[in-house]
This record gives C-alpha cells, structure tokens and sequence, in this order.
C-alpha cells in the first residue's frame, strides 16, 4: 500500500472543549488535513519541539530521544498505520546495527518523537480517505513553506455554538464543518466529520 507523507502544519486548542487539543496533519503537495485529538502534555511535547525550545530539564520524549541517540538508533519514520474506532494507531520505525525494528506506540507520542528526530511522517490513503478534511483550492495554496509552518501553531479564537449535531441533515452539518475549519477548532471539526461519516455508513 503507497504511503502518503504529512507534515505537521498545526497545534489546534478547542475552546469549545476545555483542555482538547488537535495536532494538524497536512497532507504534503495536497490539500488534505488529518486532525487528531491529543491530550495536553502531548501537545505541549509537540510544541516545545517545534518552537525549538530548550527546557531546562528534558521532557519524557526529549529523554527517550537522548536515549536512542545515545545508543546508536535511528528513528527513521513514523508511520500512522491503523484507524479503529476513531483511535489512530502508529508505529515508530527505527534502524540499530543495519536492522530495522518497527515499535508500536500511541499517536501523539510518536508524532513528538518524529519532531524531535526530523523524520518524516507518513500513512496510507484508506485512512486519509476516511478521516481526512479537505481545504478548499484557495487555501491550499496561499499556505506559506515548510519550514514556517512548522513554527506557527494557530490557536482557535472563535467558538462555534454547540448546536445539537443529531437534529441536522448532512448539508447542515457539511456547512457547519466548513465554519469550523474556518476557525481553526479542528477538535470540533473531528466531531462533526464522525456524524458525518456515521451517517453515510448508515445509509
């Protein structure tokens, strides 16, 4: 199965849901945008690496990236390999002595990993098919290099009404995703594309 590689564009907080946050995965040289919940000190993980920060004691992931180089391990690639109830499921792909060792682990922490080592991210098309949001054209290409985008981490500013998503039909909610997105609550934004991707397997 053909990978498809992500960069990490954003670090989204739900206002609407106390302590949410939603890492941004942007589909390279496409528009495509895979949110995924994590919780507080993953994003803050994520964060201190991408704003290039230097605690003054290493965190959790600062310390198990110490280790691998330490010991001579590469951590070549981070794969998100499985979608399961709305759980994401990754693998972090490391080389030691010429042998390549793949090691199970959750999501958010392998994305942190991945930032610390400058590896690339990757999954496959029936996940991004399935949970990805797409941009509209105009979006996508008004977005600014790699490099900058890797040191923005766009907050939301502006909730969107918590309306009562079972009482819509799918245009509505198509619609009130849009508004979302626009707003940058990719948190919220997850919930509705759920409903939305429930409603179709229904039919």
């Amino acid at each position: 199965m053909r990978k498809i590689e992500l960069e990490i564009v954003a670090l989204s907080h739900s206002i609407t849901q106390t302590h949410s946050y939603a890492v941004v995965l942007g589909e390279v040289n496409g528009l495509r945008r895979l949110p995924i919940v994590i919780g507080g000190f993953e994003a803050q993980a994520i964060a201190v690496a991408l704003e290039r920060m230097q605690p003054s004691r290493p965190l959790t992931h600062d310390l198990f990236a110490n280790f691998m180089t330490t010991f001579g391990i590469e951590l070549s690639e981070v794969i998100i390999y499985k979608l399961e109830e709305g759980i994401f499921f990754a693998k972090l792909v490391c080389i030691h002595d010429s042998e390549t060792i793949e090691i199970d682990s959750r999501t958010s922490d392998a994305l942190a990993m991945a930032v610390r080592a400058s590896c690339k991210i990757y999954t496959y098309e029936n996940i991004l098919e399935v949970a990805g949001l797409y941009l509209d054209q105009a979006e996508g290409t008004g977005e600014t290099s790699t490099e900058s985008k890797a040191t923005q981490i766009p907050v939301s500013s502006n909730a969107v009404p918590d309306t009562d998503m079972k009482g819509m039909n799918l245009e509505e909610l198509d619609q009130l995703l849009q508004k979302v997105l626009d707003q940058e609550d990719y948190v919220r934004a997850i919930h509705i594309r759920d409903e939305i991707n429930s409603r179709k397997k229904k039919k």
